[in-house]
């Protein structure tokens, strides 16, 4: 899954980042509130950690925007300030949820998964079937008959992109634009080998290359 981080406290967002980076998520950061309300709607993230003092547009602002234009994205709050006035006028402006800095990072990570299993369960169901194997993308588990395949964090992302638009081609870049982070200057070629990895684990027939294309998810017949 994507993340946005909203913060001007930079080595606090890419502390962050790097931790939930680690975690298995792609992270995008941004240091204002124009340019994040600006990648916020673009629709592309599955949540968003945002700052209330921000330059340029205030937390408040980037989230009453977002939701007037109809994006309901989960949006954690962050903000240096306390009490109850500011949570209230945080959640009225449509906030899914509210940390007060200092905070635990082990609390923000619970907050981040417990508003992203609240979106996947009204939604369609986190467990996709195919053939012999079963994914759970809000467990993070997968099974192969009923032995469970141990993956990383970042073979299971990719795989998770595959899934989700299972018998559709998605491209290299797709992958790396989610998996990873849109600021990765690495090697593409690293899509191919948690690919590669991916057939050795659950079948080699089960991911097909589109040449030129990508790739496509097929559930076995």
């Amino acid at each position: 899954m994507r993340l946005l981080i909203v913060e001007d406290e930079k080595r606090l967002a890419l502390s962050l980042a790097k931790g939930l980076t680690a975690e298995g998520f792609a992270v995008d950061v941004v240091h204002d509130g124009v340019d994040g309300l600006h990648r916020a709607s673009e629709g592309t993230y599955d949540l968003v950690i945002l700052d209330i003092m921000l330059p340029g547009m205030n937390g408040y602002r980037v989230c009453s925007t977002l939701r007037a234009a109809g994006h309901d994205v989960p949006i954690l709050m962050l903000t240096a300030k306390d009490g109850e006035y500011d949570e209230a006028e945080g959640l009225d402006t449509g906030a899914d949820d509210y940390l007060t800095k200092p905070f635990s990072y082990v609390v923000l990570v619970a907050r981040v998964k417990a508003l992203l299993r609240r979106r996947g369960s009204a939604g369609p169901s986190p467990v996709h079937t195919l053939g012999n194997l079963k994914v759970d993308t809000a467990a993070r588990r997968v099974f192969r008959d009923d032995d469970e395949v141990t993956l990383t964090a970042k073979e299971f992302a990719v795989l998770e992109q595959l899934v989700l638009r299972t018998g559709e081609v998605v491209s290299k870049g797709e992958i790396l634009d989610h998996v990873w982070d849109f600021a990765y200057e690495g090697d593409p070629n690293i899509v191919e080998v948690y690919v590669s990895t991916l057939r050795r684990k659950l079948g080699a027939a089960l991911i097909k290359t589109v040449r030129g294309a990508g790739y496509r998810l097929e559930a076995p017949r």
